[in-house]
């Protein structure tokens, strides 16, 4: 509740809209972290923690709208209101001693019309007001944006408050200023119920960038060669960090002071291309290009409203700020002086942090095919000790030859030469090998590269030896009391994986290899029982490159390699995979995204097909050999019978022998005789005639 006491400090009820987007958010978020009347006191040296999201007492409580309903509530606030009618809203706004309207940045003619009806609300209700009511609508220079000079003598003189009935907007900011006049207007008539103020904002920076942030994206990517300045990028541009706009809103609720506009922006004036050209240099390739400002649309990502901000030509000094204002100034200076707190913030709020991982093992036990698949997943650099020193001699003849000519100073052409010279005079002496000395130089300058300091690297099979792991990772920034090994914190792997099999597995792997690409990696019989033999001996002294890294507590992570089993190397993957995490960058392009997508699709029908054929087959398979085993059913029932057949016949012949020679006769002749006699009773005749003739044989 507002002006209740909580401790020593009154708490107030800010509210703030749209909370979930860029500027309202940091501005939300910083002061749920201030302290009311924090502002009054001589401003504290390390000022409030950007990172302190808890709600303490005597802070301010934030309640405000979100844009995004399916979105992550912010864990400051204490309420937020998703898609509320004004009619619901306003009894949220009465219960505030302090809302404040942000229009600065991507303001919809909607946003604008909210704002405008908010301060009309409250004015409307302002004899129920029991305490006053603040309201602060954050609008932007662009209202300035048409002005001329204050001297047309002097166009370098700034323009002040001062100059504020002088103002003209830009064309496209109208609504921003009819929005201002409005506020201003309503907010005099009583002054102790309801008093109102307009922060006119510079295009803001930091805190992982908004407007710019097209320009950081670009450079950390490294995708282009130079980074594009979109017009001639002469005009200077009004800037302040957003932390720095958020501590102007905190002096104005804390001082209520009687001046009622204010230009916040920093003391910087910094033409366009200065800002995309520091930011390239730091982040990205070093680089700018000057592209016509219609390319702007072909980035699919600037708005109209960014164009016109990034055009604005506008020098401007916030005299009544620093007058009225005890501000606590997080880059007074301006974003070319504070570059590198910027970039932090960049990375750290993005989670732009680099991998760098390390591979080792024995020749041939697939570290090279391992670390391709880790770049591909994580989006690194794939540090191949002898491609580093091929790129390396390639840039330099390049920079000597004239085709990087553009930009370069004579003395770093003669640098270049000075350098290309060294490693050719270096490989002539050594049998076309580098010195030691000149390959650490080498691999300390591409580890230090921009592009490996953004992204991470997947260092393919070096150092090999505890050696070259203390000349390569060393930081001359020794500190005499640790224990531990000098080494540079910005370069040393993080993740140390050793790939290991048995010598048999490793022979038998190079055995059946293509004869061209055992030629190109050297792998030879003799060859590559040199090289294995190498590195068995290398492995099992007391100083090897994992004994480097056990002793700065990076323990390495042994995997067992079976490539019989697992050819796409699928289990080495997965836990790799597993003890790195996540990606730490920006994730794959819309391009990359579609492309993947028609990938899956592409072998999920392929795998339907595969998976039809494959069932198809099976039962084919199964009616053939159901078939067969029909048929030598068939072929056994009939053998079976034939051998029964035999069996009986041959069991037969003896009786049938003795029926011939002793029975058949007498049978014979007994029935003849009883054709002859013709008896009543033939049977018992011959069965008379049988036994007579069988008593006298």
């Amino acid at each position: 509740m507002a002006n209740e006491k909580t401790g020593s400090y009154r708490t107030k009820r800010v509210f703030v809209n749209n909370i979930d987007t860029y500027s309202s958010k940091c501005i939300a978020k910083f002061l749920s972290t201030c302290k009311v009347g924090g502002s009054l006191e001589e401003a504290d040296e390390d000022g409030p923690a950007e990172d302190e999201t808890t709600l303490q007492d005597g802070t301010f409580q934030i309640v405000g709208t979100i844009s995004n309903n399916e979105g992550e509530k912010p864990s400051f606030a204490l309420q937020c209101y998703a898609s509320q009618k004004r009619d619901q809203l306003l009894p949220s706004l009465l219960e505030c001693a302090v809302v404040v309207y942000n229009i600065s940045e991507h303001a919809t003619a909607e946003l604008i019309d909210e704002a405008t009806w908010a301060i009309s609300a409250l004015h409307s209700d302002i004899e129920s007001f029991t305490s006053q009511k603040i309201f602060i609508l954050i609008s932007s220079v662009m209202t300035w944006a048409m002005s001329k000079p204050a001297d047309p003598n002097d166009p370098e003189i700034p323009l002040t408050e001062d100059d504020y009935r002088r103002k003209r907007h830009h064309p496209n900011f109208k609504e921003h200023a009819n929005a201002e006049k409005m506020v201003l207007k309503l907010g005099k008539t009583k002054k102790s119920k309801l008093s109102s103020y307009v922060v006119a904002a510079g295009v803001q920076y930091g805190m992982g960038e908004n407007l710019l942030h097209y320009f950081f994206k670009t450079s950390w990517l490294g995708e282009f060669a130079k980074v594009p300045v979109f017009g001639p990028g002469t005009n200077v541009i009004p800037t302040i960090h957003v932390n720095d706009l958020a501590g102007v809103i905190q002096n104005v609720i804390d001082h209520k002071p009687k001046i009622h506009y204010f230009l916040a922006v920093d003391d910087s004036n910094n033409t366009f291309e200065d800002i995309v050209k520091i930011i390239s240099f730091v982040l990205g390739p070093g680089k700018i290009k000057k592209v016509p400002k219609e390319e702007t649309y072909l980035t699919k990502v600037l708005t109209n409203a960014d164009v016109d901000y990034l055009s604005v030509n506008l020098r401007i000094e916030p005299v009544f700020l620093k007058e009225t204002f005890n501000l606590h100034w997080v880059s007074e200076a301006g974003i070319i002086d504070n570059i590198n707190r910027v970039v932090e913030e960049y990375k750290l709020l993005r989670l732009l942090l680099p991998i760098r991982i390390c591979l080792l093992g024995p020749p041939a036990v697939g570290k090279s095919s391992v670390a391709e698949k880790l770049c591909q997943h994580y989006k690194l650099h794939h540090i191949n000790l002898k491609e580093v020193i091929d790129e390396k001699m390639q840039h330099l003849e390049e920079a000597v030859n004239g085709t990087e000519q553009e930009g370069e100073s004579e003395e770093a052409l003669s640098n270049a030469q000075d350098q290309l010279d060294s490693l050719k005079d270096s490989m002539e002496q050594n049998g076309g090998r580098l010195s030691d000395g000149l390959v650490y130089r080498i691999m300390r300058d591409k580890l230090n590269s921009t592009p490996c300091r953004n992204h991470g690297f997947v260092l393919d099979g070096f150092p090999k030896s505890y050696d070259q792991a203390k000349e390569i990772f060393y930081d001359e920034q020794d500190d005499p009391r640790s224990k531990m090994p000098a080494f540079n914190k910005k370069i040393i792997p993080e993740f140390i994986f050793s790939l290991e099999a048995s010598d048999d597995f490793l022979k038998e792997r190079v055995q059946n290899l293509p004869e061209s690409v055992a030629e190109k990696m050297h792998y030879s019989k003799d060859e590559y029982l040199t090289r294995l033999k190498k590195f068995r001996k290398a492995n099992v002294e007391d100083a090897t490159v994992l004994n480097y890294f056990d002793e700065l507590e990076i323990h390495p992570e042994h995997i067992e390699v079976n490539n019989a089993v697992d050819p796409e190397y699928g289990a080495v993957m997965d836990k790799i995979t597993r003890l790195v995490g996540r990606p730490r960058n920006y994730g794959p392009t819309p391009e990359e995204r579609e492309e993947m997508e028609r990938k899956s699709v592409e072998e999920t029908a392929q795998r339907l097909v595969l998976e039809t054929a494959e069932w198809n087959r099976r039962e084919a398979e199964t009616a053939a050999k159901m078939a067969t085993q029909l048929e030598e059913w068939n072929r056994h029932v009939t053998e079976v019978k034939r051998q029964e057949h035999e069996l009986l016949e041959a069991r037969s012949a003896p009786l049938r022998n003795y029926l011939m020679n002793y029975v058949m006769p007498s049978l014979t002749e007994g029935m003849m005789e009883c054709c002859k006699a013709k008896p009543d009773d033939p049977v018992d005749f011959l069965a008379e005639y049988l036994l007579r003739n069988n008593s006298q044989d």
